[in-house]
């Protein structure tokens, strides 16, 4: 027999990740490693955790995570959306504190880009008088 799973996917700057949640005792793998290994930063890691906190169901589901894309701020946002869209999938009653948390919205804040005749986005060239 087929065991449940669910799927959500999220975005974040150039970000992707495709999330499972399986039900099982809080494993977190992210591209074939442990989140403890994936991640350096404990601030970060709690960011990934935070739709669990909010519903209740940390420990509840091991998460197996693909993501590619951007830094360890980047993935770890777009891996946190796509755990709250997999958890609408697992009860749609958690939808009012997702939603309240802000955490089904995509954060839409990309880089800017560079303008011709300056150095980046905005940095303008050295000024200089002679």
């Amino acid at each position: 027999m087929a065991q449940v799973q669910y799927i959500g996917t999220g975005r974040r700057k150039s970000s992707v990740a495709r999330v499972r949640l399986v039900p099982g005792d809080g494993q977190i793998v992210i591209n074939g490693r442990e989140v403890e290994n994936y991640i350096p930063f404990a601030a970060l890691r709690e960011v990934i955790k935070q739709p669990l906190n909010i519903t209740e169901t940390l420990g509840n589901y091991n998460i197996f995570v693909n993501v590619n894309g951007g830094g360890y701020t980047g993935q770890a946002g777009a891996i946190r959306h796509g755990i709250s869209r997999a958890l609408l999938h697992v009860d749609p009653e958690y939808r009012g504190a997702l939603k309240s948390a802000g955490l089904l919205t995509r954060d839409s804040r990309m880089k800017e880009r560079k303008k011709p005749g300056l150095k980046g986005a905005r940095r303008a060239p050295q000024f200089s008088k002679r």
